[in-house]
Parts: structure tokens; C-alpha cells; sequence
């Protein structure tokens, strides 16, 4: 089967006139499947029913993404959704709301999207890590995690604001098809994503870093730092180089030099591990003055021992950091009573 959410406005251009009809034809089938979200071809009625069944006769198909299991926080604004893909296999994709935090009346919807079946970074907090890594996700399974959202999303006239790479995997380590990805829900032919609603998170490979950086792209990037030393964070990172903390911050250097985007700095704060005010020192030492933001993400309940610090700890490596000048974050987490929130995502159990 060949999927109509893989083809670029140009590839798909070059599909209709492949199948003798007029260039045009390409825009009545891209406005109504990011658009109308049509689960089927003979669903588009702008297209003649000779060209629907040519498509149909051809292979094509859309929507490839069927629902097994929803589960919806207490407060009802983070809504963890479990997909079948076309071949199969499931993945865990998020919707989290922010009521509060309106867009042109609208709450911020934000989908979290992932792009492997499982990781092989092997983060050691991380239960998508410790699950392994499956396999690679195609552009047009990474598009239909959002589709399904946006349809969700429009019989409650509400829209997706907001779009993070933080599920399942490393986007980086499918560079490819990521980037596919993004090119179709941000062109203004196909989802029309604004750039600037998007953000990539990694945990660090420094030579696609500087790959994305040369995209011209207005995207944002989240760089998963955990540790302000190279022998904590391989610690916690067991795949991190032996350089990685001086590289990922000259990494995130070159991407703002060449994008204008600030970097944010991810950070995990584990009890006991990586927590303590002479870490946070550490940390404000090796970011002042560098322009970045570090994010602040205080554990999340997985099947490690590993624990979250208590609050008044949080503050205080907070204060370290803001104190020494280096914009800084606690993040408000959401879904992490129905495993939905960062670190927490697998299909290898019942979710």
C-alpha cells in the first residue's frame, strides 16, 4: 500500500499527471485529507470517481493509523491514544491541553508525536529506553499520528496549536523520515503548521544537529542535556560520548547562530543522582551567559528506582541557576497518572 500522507505537494504534483489528469487535481486532494481528514479515498468527492478509483486500483491509500486504546487524564487535558499502524504494529502518541493558555480563543493543543517504536539511546530513566529499539516510523505514520488528533480535535472546533517530537525515540536517528514529516505538516499546501509551533527534542547526535540546523527551517530544538559533566551524564545516558556535554553545547551554539532559534537544555532532575545544589552550581557555571534555556523536568514515575525530589529541591536548583542568569524552567507536566508524560511512553506492555 502506498500512502497519500507521504507525498509532498510537488510528488504528488507528479502522481495526478502521472495518471493523466491536470497539475491541479494534486490541490484537491491535499486540501481535504489535511483539511476534511477523509479516513478513506472514495471519501474525497472533489476528485472524479475515475481518478478515486484509479488511486484506489493503484494502491493508494490514506489514513493509515487505526485507534486500539484511549486513555484521557483525570482533568481531561492530556489524552494518551494507542495506534495501529499500517503494518501492524502500535505506537503511543499524546494530546496534551492547556486550557488556560488560549490561541485565538482555543485552548494550546499540543500533539506529541513519536518517530521510532522504541529507542536505542538506552537512557536509563527513560521507559521508552529501556524497552529497546523496534524499528524506524515512516513520514506518513509520523503525519498520521497528528491527523488522527487534528480530527479529534475538530469535532470539539478546536485545532492543533502545537506540535513536539518528544514521544517515542530519537527523531535524530531517523533523520530522514522526520524530516519528511515536518516539511508536510508545515507546508502551507498540505497541514500548514507555522514552523515556529514545533519542536524537535534529542538527546544529542551532534553531526544531525548541525544537519537541521542547515534545513532552513524556523524549528525549535530541545537538546536533552541531564548532567553539567561528561561522567554523569554517561551515567545516565550509557550511548553519550565521551565529550557529549562540551559538544551538545557547541552544538546548540551552531544551531543558533545559523537558525536565530534559542536552544532549550532538557533537564531530568533525579533524586539523589543529579539533583544536589552542587550540580545545579555546576550546571550555571558551564550555561551562563550562553543565551540558552534549560527546562527543568523533575522525574516521572517509570518502572526504574528512581525518584522525583521533592519540591522545595526543585526550587532550589531553580534559584541556582536563575541566580547565576540562565533562563530557566520548571516544566508543568501532565499525564504522568496515565504513564503519558516524558519518559513514560512504550507499547511493550499494556498500556
Amino acid at each position: 500500500m502506498k500512502d497519500l500522507y507521504r507525498l509532498l505537494p510537488e510528488e504528488m504534483e507528479k502522481l495526478v499527471m502521472e495518471l493523466g489528469q491536470p497539475r491541479y487535481r494534486a490541490d484537491q486532494i491535499l486540501y481535504p485529507i489535511y483539511n476534511k481528514f477523509p479516513k478513506d479515498i472514495s471519501e474525497i468527492l472533489q476528485l472524479p470517481t475515475s481518478l478515486r478509483d484509479k488511486l484506489i486500483a493503484e494502491g493508494y491509500t490514506i489514513g493509515s493509523a487505526k485507534e486500539v486504546n484511549r486513555i484521557v487524564s483525570e482533568d481531561g487535558d492530556t489524552t494518551k491514544i494507542l495506534l495501529n499502524l499500517v503494518d501492524g504494529n502500535p505506537i503511543e502518541t499524546v494530546l496534551i491541553q492547556y486550557p488556560t493558555s488560549k490561541i485565538n480563543g482555543h485552548p494550546r493543543s499540543t500533539i506529541c508525536v513519536s518517530t521510532q517504536d522504541g529507542c536505542a539511546m538506552g537512557c536509563i530513566f527513560c521507559a521508552t529506553g529501556q524497552m529497546g529499539f523496534k524499528r524506524n516510523i515512516k513520514a506518513e505514520d509520523i503525519v498520521a499520528q497528528v491527523i488522527h488528533f487534528a480530527r479529534l480535535l475538530q469535532e470539539r472546533d478546536q485545532h492543533v496549536t502545537n506540535l513536539v517530537f518528544m514521544g517515542m525515540g530519537e527523531p535524530l536517528a531517523n533523520y530522514d523520515e522526520m524530516i519528511r514529516a515536518v516539511r508536510l505538516l508545515t507546508d502551507n499546501r498540505c497541514f500548514g503548521l507555522g514552523q515556529r509551533h514545533i519542536t524537535i527534542s534529542t538527546i544529542g547526535i551532534i553531526k544531525e544537529i548541525d544537519r537541521l540546523a542547515d534545513e532552513n527551517l524556523q524549528i525549535g530544538l530541545a537538546i536533552s542535556l541531564h548532567a553539567p559533566n561528561d561522567k554523569l551524564r554517561r551515567k545516565l545516558v550509557p550511548t553519550a560520548g565521551p565529550h557529549s556535554v562540551n559538544d551538545l553545547i557547541s552544538a546548540g551554539r551552531r544551531y543558533y547562530k545559523k537558525t536565530g532559534r534559542r536552544v532549550t537544555f532538557e533537564y531530568a532532575l533525579i533524586e539523589g543522582i543529579n539533583d544536589s545544589p552542587e550540580v545545579a552550581a555546576e550546571l550555571a557555571y558551564l550555561l551562563e551567559g550562553n543565551g540558552s534555556h534549560v527546562n527543568l523536568i523533575p522525574i516521572n514515575p517509570t518502572d526504574g528506582n528512581f525518584k522525583r525530589p521533592a519540591r522545595r529541591s526543585v526550587l532550589e536548583f531553580e534559584r541556582i541557576l536563575v541566580n547565576a542568569g540562565v533562563n530557566c524552567t520548571v516544566r508543568v507536566e501532565k499525564g504522568s497518572e496515565i504513564s503519558a508524560a516524558c519518559g513514560q511512553l512504550r507499547t511493550d506492555i499494556v498500556s
